[in-house]
C-alpha cells in the first residue's frame, strides 16, 4: 500500500471518528427524546417509592419528558436492582433504591451486582438516621440504663428491627458487637408488625429508622434513648448520639438514592443530577421530604460515590464480623 493511500485512509478514518463524535454529542444534547422510567426496587407505598414519586413530576417538567415510576419489588430490592443493571445505558432507565443497595451484596447471596462498578450515582435524595427506642412502659429511661441492664443480664434482653439486612438491623448488630452484648433477636415480617410489638411492650429494644417511628415518639408511645446520627437531631434535642455515649463510630442512616447503569454517558448523568438537585433544594420540596421523614441531602454524583464506597465497606465489616446472612 502506497503512502498516499495510507494517508487517505487515515484521513477518512479521522473524518468518520469526528462524525461519530458529533453525532453522539448531538444525540446527548437532544436527550431525552422519550419518557424516562425510574424503577423503584421496593413495592408501592414504601420509603423508596414515596421518595421517587415526590420528585418525578417536577423532574419530568425540567427535562421535557415524563418521568414514570415503576415498582419492581422482590428479594429485598435485588429484583429491581438486577433489572436496571441489565438495562441499556441510554439514560432512560434509573434505579431508585434505599441503603439496601450498599448492604445487599454482603447480606444476600441473591445479590449478584457490584455496587462500585455496575452503576453510576446520580444523587442521594435524602437520608434519615436510625434510632434506638424502648417501649413507653420500659423501666429503662435512658440508653445508659438499658445498656447497664443488658450487660448485667446476658441473653435476657430481646430486640428487633424492620428486618434483617436493613440499616437499623446492622446498626443494632454493630452496637452489640462493639459492647459484647448478648441479646435475643426476634424476627418479624416487616416494620409494621415489629413496630406494633414494640409499642405493645412485647420487646425490650427496637432499632428503627427515625422516619418510621417519629410520630410514635412524639405521641409518647415509644421512648427514644439514642440516635445514630453524627450530631443530635433538631427535633429530638435531648436524645444523645451513640458517639456521645462513648460508642465510637456507631453512625448509620437509611438513604434513598438514584443510580444509572454503568456506561451511561456522563453528560446525561450530569443533566439529570443537576436538574434533580436543583428541585430538591427548593424550600417547597425540602418541606415535603421532611414531612415524609426523609430530610433532603441532594449530594452530587461525586459525593454520592464516596458515600457508597464508605458504606459498602462499613456494612460489610459488620456482616463479616457477625457472620450475618439473610439467606
Amino acid at each position: 500500500m502506497t503512502r498516499p493511500t495510507i494517508e487517505r485512509l487515515a484521513r477518512t478514518a479521522l473524518g468518520m471518528a469526528a462524525a461519530i463524535g458529533l453525532y453522539t454529542s448531538a444525540a446527548q444534547a437532544a436527550w431525552p427524546e422519550k419518557p424516562i422510567t425510574v424503577v423503584s426496587c421496593f413495592p408501592a407505598g414504601g420509603g423508596t417509592d414515596i421518595a421517587a414519586r415526590l420528585v418525578n413530576i417536577p423532574l419530568g417538567e425540567a427535562l421535557g419528558q415524563p418521568v414514570i415510576v415503576e415498582n419492581r419489588g422482590g428479594a429485598s430490592g435485588n429484583v429491581g436492582i438486577s433489572y436496571v443493571q441489565r438495562a441499556a445505558p441510554d439514560g432512560y432507565t434509573i434505579l431508585a433504591c434505599s441503603s439496601a443497595y450498599v448492604v445487599n451484596p454482603s447480606m444476600f447471596s441473591s445479590a449478584t451486582y457490584d455496587p462500585l462498578k455496575d452503576f453510576e450515582p446520580i444523587t442521594v435524595i435524602g437520608a434519615s438516621p436510625n434510632i434506638f427506642v424502648v417501649p413507653a412502659s420500659s423501666p429503662h429511661k435512658t440508653m445508659k440504663d438499658f445498656l447497664a441492664w443488658a450487660k448485667a443480664n446476658p441473653g435476657k434482653p430481646n430486640w428487633t428491627t424492620p428486618g434483617k439486612g436493613t440499616t437499623p438491623y446492622l446498626g443494632g448488630e454493630h452496637m452489640i458487637q462493639q459492647l459484647g452484648l448478648k441479646m435475643a433477636y426476634v424476627p418479624f415480617t416487616g416494620a409494621g408488625p415489629a413496630t406494633q410489638a414494640a409499642v405493645a411492650g412485647q420487646l425490650d429494644f427496637y432499632s428503627a429508622n427515625l422516619g418510621s417511628v417519629a410520630a410514635l415518639i412524639e405521641a409518647g408511645q415509644l421512648r427514644a434513648v439514642a440516635i445514630t446520627a453524627k450530631t443530635r437531631w433538631p427535633d429530638l434535642p435531648n436524645i444523645p448520639t451513640m458517639v456521645e455515649l462513648g460508642i465510637k463510630d456507631n453512625i448509620s442512616d437509611t438513604m434513598q438514592g438514584w443510580w444509572y447503569p454503568a456506561g451511561t454517558p456522563k453528560a446525561i448523568i450530569d443533566k439529570v443530577s443537576s436538574a434533580l438537585i436543583k428541585i430538591l433544594k427548593t424550600p417547597e420540596m425540602q418541606a415535603k421530604y421532611k414531612k415524609s421523614g426523609l430530610p433532603v441531602v441532594a449530594e452530587t454524583p461525586a459525593e454520592m460515590k464516596k458515600r457508597v464506597a464508605n458504606e459498602v465497606a462499613f456494612y460489610k465489616s459488620i456482616v463479616e464480623k457477625g457472620g450475618l446472612k439473610a439467606n
